[in-house]
């Protein structure tokens, strides 16, 4: 039933009885931890809210929660929609069925103390904790009474769960049985429980068959119930609080439906409060859009790599489900077989994953171990509900048991990379027809967009180029990612080229949201090296590079760029003293790096030791972030330099050191 492959230490901890006296049960430590959640998405036009909409309106909405609690706290979610979105009033109640409620359960929920809350665009809102009787496996009731809505919803389209929509405003009393039915989700993202210690989750990361395509509506039998409510079932593991993060339609890799696994796994599975254990169970979507199994294959292994290291760098196990059979399907070709078999055999016997979820050995037909068993299929690809009931008492739970630890080592120790951030490479020359873009969501607060197109051939000046200038320190591999985002298959390409070889076009590198790309692996000797990248397809949009000796995809933002840190920032003091000559290298160029917190106009002047000023700039603009102003120091002696900074606010000062 199940394969262990353990490349990280797992330690059992044992506890010991001491003949202490504890003052207070109540005094324990408890913690958060997700008794439900969905995945939020964009929702498609055709899966927005019905008539008569969500504006100035009620919609109950029912969820089955994994574990329980006395206290609980709700998160909604405005992250894609584009206008402010006011919760007026929301409530919470155990579900009856059919939209009733048990009235004398009805609790109003508030917002920093207050019965209503706006979610701008883009941001999310957790309600106040609230003491509530949540049993295990309970039908919640949440009624929202919406005031302004935005045109584009944030939601989870496959709730597989009726909603009801009733005209004006409602009470724990008004009669929902009439209401306008959905059956989706909408602003609803999560409700944790005050959960003593030993109670952590398991989220899991999916496509489809987890979002629960297959199962009945309104029967909450999607294979992560039927799991959930065996966990329950065992003392050992009934602290276990199941969380659903699949997506109906989405990849691993790249613009599905949905933001990509790869872009949404912080959102959804690391940042899960109590989360201890994830379960990666997607990549069929990625296989069946496919041209070349094979290489797509490779892609989703690399991706697993990297969700890997980024769960086991947080504590987090980390399980790999095989891919199902799907001959039969519209997504089977033997070319798209092959990148199955590839990936499954890479999940068995890889080394990578904590553990195994052998889905494909459990729900293969034997008597045609490419397609699923005709009992427990519904259309060659998804489950049936038979099918989601086998798959859910098909996982062992003892994955799910004891007091393991993980230590993680990390895989990078020993190797070498390097960060630049892309906008320090543009110069008055180099890189000038790149448009530079402030964004909260880019490291360093700016990415250069492309603006203009040259498909036919590589530019032939250096306007549309940047240039990334490093040095290595060893004879070895390296491999070359790019943050970026790339919304679309029309803007997802650039011309590159290393040292003094020729420009060749990187394509195929469309993400959802930024994400870190491979652009290309090199045998390298140590020393100087340049990379160049030049403009293609107008809208990619460029962050940041890694230069690394290790074969894995970074995470988040990555690492500090040194020549944007390696200068001490700006210190506000009342006075100052010269240091004297440290026996620092000696460089041509030097930066001083300087966080703004709002938009400034800044006078920087350098003085010489003996006063003499070397260098001026006055009344230059900031935006608020981060920022580093060059000075050319070539023919500058050796000693001391003081660089005084003055803006409306105050001054403050540091000192640059040039030894030769």
């Amino acid at each position: 039933m199940f394969s262990s492959r353990f490349s990280f230490f797992r330690f059992r901890v044992w506890s010991l009885l001491f003949c202490l006296s504890v003052g207070l049960s109540s005094m324990a430590a408890t913690k958060w931890v997700g008794s439900w959640s969905t995945a939020p998405q964009l929702v498609e036009t055709n899966n927005n809210p019905p008539a008569p909409g969500l504006t100035d309106n009620a919609l109950r909405q029912i969820i089955k929660v994994s574990i329980g609690g006395d206290t609980l706290r709700l998160k909604f979610s405005n992250e894609f929609s584009t206008s402010p979105v006011t919760l007026e009033s929301v409530s919470i109640a155990v579900s009856k069925g059919g939209g009733t409620i048990d009235v004398a359960t009805s609790k109003d929920l508030t917002f920093g103390s207050k019965p209503d809350a706006t979610m701008q665009p883009g941001t999310t809102v957790y309600s106040d904790p609230v003491a509530f009787a949540l049993t295990p496996r309970m039908e919640l009731a949440i009624t929202i009474n919406f005031g302004q809505t935005s045109a584009s919803v944030t939601g989870h389209p496959g709730s597989r769960t009726t909603s009801y929509l009733l005209t004006g405003f409602s009470t724990p009393s008004s009669d929902f049985t009439k209401a306008v039915r959905t059956e989706h989700w909408y602003v609803i993202n999560a409700l944790e429980v005050r959960a003593p210690e030993e109670a952590h989750a398991v989220a899991i990361l999916g496509n489809s068959i987890t979002d629960g395509r297959g199962s009945v509506t309104d029967q909450q039998n999607r294979w992560t119930d039927i799991f959930s409510e065996r966990l329950l079932k065992q003392p050992e593991t009934s602290k276990v609080g199941v969380l659903n993060m699949g997506i109906g339609g989405n990849c691993v890799l790249g613009n599905c439906l949905g933001p990509s696994g790869v872009s949404r796994f912080e959102r959804d599975i690391l940042n899960q409060p109590g989360v201890k254990w994830a379960i990666i169970f997607e990549g069929v979507n990625d296989l069946g859009y496919t041209s070349n199994g094979a290489q797509t294959a490779n892609n989703l292994i690399n991706a697993y790599k990297q969700l890997i290291n980024a769960a086991h760098a947080k504590g987090i196990f980390v399980y790999g489900a095989t891919i199902m059979p799907f001959k039969g399907n519209g997504y089977y070709t033997a070319d798209h077989e092959v990148g199955r078999g590839l990936v499954n055999e890479w999940i068995r016997n890889g080394g990578a994953f904590d553990g195994v979820i052998d889905f494909d050995k459990a729900m293969r037909n034997t008597a045609d171990t490419l397609s699923l068993a005709t009992d427990l299929q519904a259309d060659y690809l998804h489950p049936n509900a038979a099918g989601h009931r086998a798959m859910g008492n098909y996982v062992d739970l003892t994955l799910f048991s004891g007091t393991d630890t993980l230590v993680w080592v990390d895989p990078r120790a020993g190797s070498e990379s390097i960060w630049m951030e892309a906008e320090r490479m543009v110069t008055a020359t180099q890189g000038k027809n790149y448009q530079q873009v402030t964004d909260a969501a880019a490291s360093n607060g700016v990415y250069l967009k492309t603006v203009n197109n040259v498909v036919g051939a590589a530019p032939t000046d250096s306007a549309g180029t940047v240039y990334f200038r490093f040095t290595t320190s060893k004879d070895t591999t390296y491999h070359i990612y790019a943050r970026l985002n790339c919304p679309s298959w029309d803007d997802d390409s650039y011309w590159i080229m290393l040292d003094n070889g020729s420009f060749s076009m990187c394509n195929g590198l469309a993400t959802s949201g930024w994400q870190w790309k491979l652009l290309g692996s090199y045998n390298l000797k140590a020393g100087a090296h340049v990379f160049a990248i030049a403009n293609r397809e107008d809208g990619a949009c460029l962050d940041k590079l890694c230069v690394s000796s290790f074969e894995g995809a970074p995470t988040g933002m990555g690492g500090d760029d040194p020549l944007l840190t390696g200068l001490r920032p700006v210190q506000h003091a009342q006075a100052f003293k010269l240091a004297g000559v440290i026996p620092n290298p000696a460089f041509d160029r030097a930066e001083l790096t300087l966080d703004i917190s709002a938009p400034t106009t800044l006078t920087i002047q350098v003085y010489r030791p003996d006063g003499t000023l070397v260098n001026a700039w006055a009344n230059k603009a900031f935006h608020a972030g981060r920022h580093q102003v060059a000075f050319d120091v070539s023919t500058w002696p050796s000693g001391s330099y003081l660089c005084n900074v003055r803006s409306e606010q105050g001054w403050g000062h540091c000192t640059l050191v040039v030894a030769r």
